[in-house]
């Protein structure tokens, strides 16, 4: 904030009984309290508010020590004095996240490698929604508006976890449609403009978004939260979010030992700890399942969902929290769609008694795209650095020069989307990574390498690194 808008702003402050610098406080402590100099607003050095008010140094210097000992200012040396409090942010109003603009702005004759989902309905969602018709025709009084989910779904959610050994009530469940609304209802409830929300770097774009459209400031830290402690103790954050489970991107999974701890770190400072278990069921063949972070601390919140086991365009998520947690973000939910698609919810009912029959069918497939995908690559581009994964959906891979955000615009041009690691790295220590996923038939995959390899040789890295993720544009 510039001295004459100060000045402006403070209007007739001298003209009042006593000391001036105890009315030029009282004066700059109207603004404060008005929401005039907001909080983080930056105030005039010493020496320039003094010559803009026409008083000496030291009638400022006594204001602002007056102020600080009440707390509405904070003076440092070297970051100069400032208004008490978070600043506020203003969110953005729409995205620019590549991921998205793949869903918003789809090219026929490009492949995209960025959103990753299962590509085809599997014969058992047919027959899921066949199974449930006769429910939906018997249903009689009843408008189908159910903030919290379908209690058979809510059930049949709260069964698959005790399967695995998390005791659950149906009360504990909140179905929403997909993860990615879940993730953006837990950050409207959690969060408020300026407060730090601690995730992995690099991590999945979607929940970086839903942080940040509630203002959020983004710390990341290396893959399972390593330095969760201190990053609890410098930044206090309001929120934190992991996925110990084939990482997106990194295809990592943390052991039982490190998923204990962060559990229980978080858990000690009262700090709501996300765990996304969308890609949890995602192993090839012959790998375990492992643990929920939500059988080491009752306050983790724990996010499902069948977009990614299942097929993208079935709608189905859901929370697991404490009850109270529950009917708290039912109530956010109903404000803007009341509660969901019920005869998706019916069929998905049916559903997941059967998944994990589905989902040992499906990993060999899963498996032979990721050898197929990986082999390809090799051999068309064998300077990139592929590492395999165990499961999940996607490769995490290091570029031998240039940077991430230039060569997707360079394969954009050549009919492939890809991330950009650095869109994925609140840190920005991922530039020359890129993201891309294995979920396509195996000639489709075949293609895309085809036009990656022809990008990269044509690719000439810029001069200077690029930093912003690219627009989903030829």
């Amino acid at each position: 904030m510039e001295p004459i808008d100060v000045t402006d702003r403070l209007g007739r402050w001298s003209a009042g009984r006593g000391p001036l610098y105890a009315l030029l406080a009282a004066g700059l402590r109207g603004l404060i309290e008005d929401g005039e100099l907001p909080p983080g607003a930056l105030l005039p050095p010493d020496r320039t508010l003094a010559v803009a008010l026409s008083v000496g140094r030291s009638t400022v210097v006594a204001a602002y020590d007056l102020l600080q000992d009440e707390g509405r200012i904070v003076r440092r040396q070297g970051s100069g004095t400032r208004v008490a409090g978070r600043p506020r942010v203003d969110p953005p109003e729409t995205t620019s996240e590549p991921m998205f603009l793949d869903l918003l702005e789809p090219r026929s004759d490009v492949i995209s490698l960025a959103c990753a989902a299962p590509d085809r309905p599997p014969v058992e969602l047919a027959e899921s929604y066949a199974a449930m018709l006769p429910a939906l025709a018997a249903t009689t009084d009843d408008i189908g508006y159910y903030p919290s989910g379908h209690p058979r779904l809510r059930e049949a959610v709260a069964e698959y976890y005790r399967r695995r050994g998390l005791p659950t009530e149906a009360g504990q469940i909140l179905v929403t449609a997909g993860a990615q609304q879940a993730l953006s209802l837990l950050a409207r409830a959690y969060l408020r403009p300026g407060d730090h929300v601690v995730v992995e770097a690099p991590t999945y774009p979607g929940a970086l978004e839903a942080f940040r459209a509630e203002a959020a400031v983004v710390s990341g830290l290396p893959a399972g939260l390593h330095g969760f402690a201190g990053a609890i103790r410098d930044l206090r954050p309001a929120l934190a979010y992991v996925t110990p489970t084939y990482q997106n991107p990194t295809g990592s999974v943390l052991s039982t030992l490190v998923r204990r701890s962060l559990a229980e770190t978080a858990a000690a400072a009262a700090i709501p700890l996300i765990d996304d278990e969308v890609l949890a069921e995602l192993g090839f063949p012959g790998q375990e399942t492992p643990q929920p972070l939500a059988l080491f601390a009752d306050t983790v919140l724990t996010i499902g969902s069948l977009s990614k086991s299942v097929w993208g365009g079935l709608r189905i998520g859901w929370i697991r929290a404490a009850t109270p947690v529950v009917a708290k973000l039912a109530r956010l939910r109903a404000v803007h769609d009341l509660g969901g698609n019920l005869p998706a919810q019916l069929a998905a009912a049916e559903l997941l008694p059967r998944l994990d029959g589905l989902l040992r069918t499906e990993a060999a497939e899963r498996e032979r795209r990721h050898d197929h995908l990986r082999a390809e690559l090799a051999h068309r581009i064998p300077e990139w650095d592929v590492p395999p994964v165990r499961g999940g959906q996607t490769l995490w891979i290091r570029l031998p020069r240039g940077d991430g955000a230039s060569f997707a615009q360079a394969a954009l041009r050549h009919r492939v989307s890809i991330l950009a690691g650095g869109g994925l790295d609140p840190t920005g220590g991922t530039d020359r990574y890129l993201r891309i996923h294995f979920q396509h038939p195996l000639e489709t995959l075949t293609t895309a390498v085809e036009r990656l390899a022809e990008a990269w040789r044509t690719y000439r890295p810029p001069a200077t690194p690029a930093t912003a993720a690219p627009p989903l544009a030829l």
